[in-house]
C-alpha cells in the first residue's frame, strides 16, 4: 500500500511545522548507517536544533566501536523518529541528510541541544570514561506521516 491509498483511512502528512514539533518534542530514534550487508541500525538519543534543520547526539566507546567506525565512515544516513500510543494514534516522521564529526572545540556551541538529548544513566555515567564523540546529521530531506483517530466508519457515535 502507498501512503496516499491509506490517506482515505485516515492517514495525514505531517508539513514541515509539524515535523519541527514532532522532532523537538522526542529525544529518541534509530540512525540508520550504510553497510555492504545492508543498513545497520543504531538506537540514538537526539537534540535538535530547528534553526540548523540538525540533530546532534553523542557516542560512547571509542574509535573500536563499530557505529561509530560506521558513522565516521559514512557521507550520508538516515533517522527514523517514531511514536506508537495505539493502532489508531502513531506518528512517524523519515529524515535523510548528511553525518559529520563534531569537532571537540565545537562541543560548547551545541551543548544545549546536547543536553537536552535524553540519556540513560549509563551513559552520563560512560561519558566519564573520556571516550565520547558528538555528531552532527544535517537533515536534507524529511517525511513525515501521522494516523490520530479512527479510520472513517469507525467513529463512535
Amino acid at each position: 500500500m502507498t501512503v496516499s491509498s491509506l490517506e482515505d483511512a485516515g492517514l495525514t502528512r505531517m508539513d514541515d511545522d509539524a515535523i519541527a514539533a514532532f522532532l523537538a518534542g522526542r529525544r529518541v530514534g534509530v540512525l540508520g548507517l550504510p553497510t555492504d550487508a545492508g543498513p545497520y541500525m543504531v538506537p540514538l538519543s537526539y537534540g535538535y536544533d530547528p534553526d540548523e534543520a540538525a540533530l546532534y547526539f553523542t557516542f560512547i566507546g571509542g574509535p573500536e566501536s563499530r557505529k561509530q567506525r560506521l558513522t565516521d565512515a559514512a557521507d550520508d544516513a538516515s533517522v527514523l523518529v517514531y511514536q506508537v500510543e495505539s493502532m489508531f494514534h502513531w506518528e512517524s516522521v523519515l529524515l535523510y541528510g548528511t553525518i559529520d564529526a563534531v569537532p571537540e572545540t565545537e562541543w560548547d556551541a551545541v551543548g544545549d541541544v546536547l543536553d537536552s538529548a535524553w540519556r540513560p544513566d549509563l551513559f552520563e555515567r560512560a561519558i566519564e570514561t573520556g571516550k565520547v564523540a558528538v555528531y552532527r546529521f544535517r537533515i536534507d530531506t524529511q517525511r513525515g506521516i501521522r494516523h490520530t483517530g479512527l479510520p472513517p466508519g469507525f467513529d463512535i457515535e
